[in-house]
């Protein structure tokens, strides 16, 4: 209460700043009532960010330090009159347009590391090498945690923010955003020497395996935007918000204090056309268990709902710990946000089952899908599953409903849901193919 009262006190000293909000709110509604909070605040906008959250509750209002990133200088959009915060098509293709720029960024990297694989790989006397790529089919990153940061970094100086100037800075520390381990092995192949005869005759080599592995965001924070402690702080705040205003999922985190629940034991569900291993990230098992520097219990739906595929269509059972080194070893992970959405399909395929991407405009293909045995793992936001971002599994249809499985909750397990509520509350940006992931045996 102590924070809020001087929050509020805050407030107190931003009469103009606040009628700024209120005019904003009679022209556009709550999205131009922050708008006008910004716009009356000025070059001090980055202190009346609380003051924002507490008079509007208002969880997306750190975006309004990125007029010109997201929303084009808080103007009209396109050909129409209506302002660009109320123009949900216009902020989606900002945001695509950052992505895009991000990407383009990353596949630079990539390149640059090939380049000095082929240079690691000239010193070695080997015979061959070839590059294993788990970032081929989709690029990891976390777009939100970028834009975080560069305007985390930017401070004050909200007013020279753009994307030209957010890719140039992420160009500069491409080189090192991947990094790659070696080993070697020796490989039989045929001798394809034109001399010989046409008996097929083989050879040995030496043969070197390189594998990439991405840095993370954290090397820019560190590196490229040179972040203060305080600075890092405000980014987190910056990602989680916009992930939650955009609804993409990429924030997941359960609210955990340390608190676990005690063990469940080994829980299967036999309701549903595949009897499903259920695991829950707060038993206390593992929920204090690393994943990467996050904890299971906190950041671990991902990782813990693969566990549950895996473990029910396989002959495999894999806890959430297992799953989680795994993730974190294969580019899974995404620092204080949870997983990056390509693990789902990465880890399925990893243990040999099949996945297709599904949207929540195709339902018929989930029904169909969990009604002949396969599982359907999802990305959802804000809602009856989580406030910010959480992976389920849908194990099954009863009475034309949809039994799941919550990685953070037994109780909602136990619950039918109208498909309904799921389709509505599926992440709207979700990336590797989802919002959901059909995925069945091998």
């Amino acid at each position: 209460m102590a924070g809020t009262a001087h929050t509020i006190h805050g407030a107190i000293k931003t009469g103009k700043a606040i009628s700024a909000a209120a005019k904003g709110a009679a022209v556009g509604g709550p999205y131009g009532a922050a708008a006008g909070l910004v716009l009356g605040a000025g070059r001090h906008a980055g202190k009346f960010l609380a003051v924002a959250a507490v008079l509007l509750m208002l969880p997306m209002l750190f975006l309004l330090m990125l007029p010109s990133l997201i929303f084009g200088g808080l103007t009209s959009s396109g050909s129409s009159s209506q302002p660009i915060l109320n123009d949900n098509t216009a902020i989606v293709q900002n945001v695509n347009d950052i992505a895009f720029a991000v990407n383009e960024v990353l596949g630079e990297g990539i390149t640059d590391t090939e380049a000095r694989i082929a240079q690691d790989f000239a010193t070695t006397g080997g015979d061959n090498y070839e590059i294993v790529n788990p970032y081929a089919s989709d690029m990891t990153s976390n777009t939100n945690s970028f834009i975080a940061q560069y305007c985390a970094a930017k401070g004050e100086s909200w007013d020279t923010i753009s994307l030209a100037d957010m890719q140039a800075i992420l160009r500069q520390g491409k080189s090192n955003l991947y990094s790659y381990t070696r080993t070697s092995e020796t490989r039989t192949v045929e001798d394809d020497d034109p001399d010989t005869s046409d008996v097929v005759e083989t050879k040995t080599e030496t043969w070197y395996i390189y594998t990439l592995s991405y840095n993370g965001e954290g090397y820019f924070a560190d590196n490229v935007f040179h972040l203060t402690e305080d600075q890092k702080s405000l980014a987190g705040d910056y990602a989680q918000n916009l992930s939650l205003f955009l609804g993409d999922g990429l924030f997941q985190y359960t609210e955990y204090g340390g608190t676990t629940i005690a063990s469940l034991g080994d829980v299967r569900f036999t309701d549903g056309a595949t009897e499903v291993v259920y695991f829950n990230q707060l038993d206390e098992r593992w929920a204090n268990k690393p994943y990467g520097t996050d904890n299971i219990g906190g950041y671990g739906c991902g990782p813990t709902s693969m566990s549950i595929v895996v473990s029910s269509l396989t002959s495999d059972i894999v806890d959430p710990v297992e799953m989680s080194e795994w993730a974190y070893k294969n580019g899974g992970w995404c620092s204080k946000s949870g997983s990056y959405h390509s693990l789902i399909p990465s880890a399925a395929k990893a243990w040999g089952l099949t996945v297709e991407g599904c949207t929540a405009s195709e339902p018929q293909r989930i029904l169909d899908a969990l009604s002949s045995g396969k599982l359907v793992v999802a990305i959802m936001t804000k809602g009856h599953f989580t406030t910010g971002g959480h992976f389920i599994v849908l194990r099954g249809v009863q009475d034309g409903k949809i039994l799941v499985a919550d990685p953070a909750s037994y109780k909602r397990s136990g619950k039918l849901w109208d498909l309904s509520i799921i389709l509505n509350e599926a992440s709207k940006g979700a990336a590797a193919g989802g919002p959901f992931w059909i995925i069945g045996a091998p």
